[in-house]
């Protein structure tokens, strides 16, 4: 962890295509919810995107520093959301592995966590990405105001990258930002699936427990193709909007 090393200028032009990403793929909800890149190994240092600020808007130059260690400065902020602030800010601090944390509230996600009990079941390719790999919070006690529950929701989360939020929405940790954007955007994918296959009313056809946990780890043998994924939305936006890296 010592040697980790970003490049600031890179990661904002990643982080404010993963925004835009976003918009495309109908996941954002108004001018809320985040994405953030720890800039220092002890993650006290991050990216962030601005407070209320649509996602289609943002460009690289958009992004906000944030210094931890400066906890005044930072609560003083206006561009600074606060639950931003408390829940990226001790994520990034407390989960040495999430470097890049990614919070939404899509429609098909928000619904599968306002089920009882909430949970992503491995039926098909997509949603066996998640077998036993998702924590789950159970306690929505409306939007997170302290440092207390930002560290709750960090000890929540635990080994494991990702979070459902029970009637809340989805939390997404990766080492990179082509890695986590591929995960939330398969996680929402896989939420519709699993949502349209229960309006049938018909039971769920599950996966078996070995066809599920080798189609996970499967998942987590091709990083590659999640990043190359994310590199190819890059050059659609090139193309179309390419203000996203100014």
């Amino acid at each position: 962890m010592d040697k980790y090393v970003v490049d600031e200028n890179q990661a904002r032009i990643d982080l404010a295509a993963a925004l835009r990403m976003t918009v495309r793929a109908d996941m954002h909800e108004a001018v809320a919810n985040h994405y953030s890149i720890a800039l220092s190994a002890d993650g006290k240092r991050f990216l962030i995107n601005p407070k209320w600020v649509h996602f289609s808007r943002v460009k690289a130059s958009d992004l906000i520093l944030v210094d931890m260690n400066d906890p005044e400065a930072t609560r003083e902020r206006q561009d600074l959301d606060t639950t931003a602030r408390i829940i990226h800010g001790q994520v990034h601090s407390l989960c040495p592995s999430a470097r890049v944390i990614m919070h939404l509230h899509p429609i098909m996600t928000t619904a599968l966590a306002s089920l009882d009990p909430p949970e992503m079941p491995a039926i098909d390719q997509n949603s066996a990405r998640y077998y036993n790999r998702v924590a789950v919070d159970l306690h929505y006690g409306g939007m997170a105001n302290s440092e207390e529950e930002g560290a709750r929701l960090a000890g929540l989360m635990g080994n494991r990258s990702r979070m459902l939020m029970g009637n809340h929405g989805v939390m997404i940790t990766a080492p990179t930002i082509g890695e986590a954007w591929d995960d939330i955007y398969t996680f929402d994918r896989a939420s519709k699936i699993v949502i349209a296959a229960m309006s049938t009313g018909r039971p769920l056809k599950l996966l078996s427990h070995e066809a599920a946990e080798q189609t996970a780890q499967d998942w987590e043998s091709i990083p590659d193709f999640c990043i190359q994924h994310f590199e190819e939305m890059k050059l659609i936006l090139d193309k179309e909007c390419p203000d996203y890296r100014d």
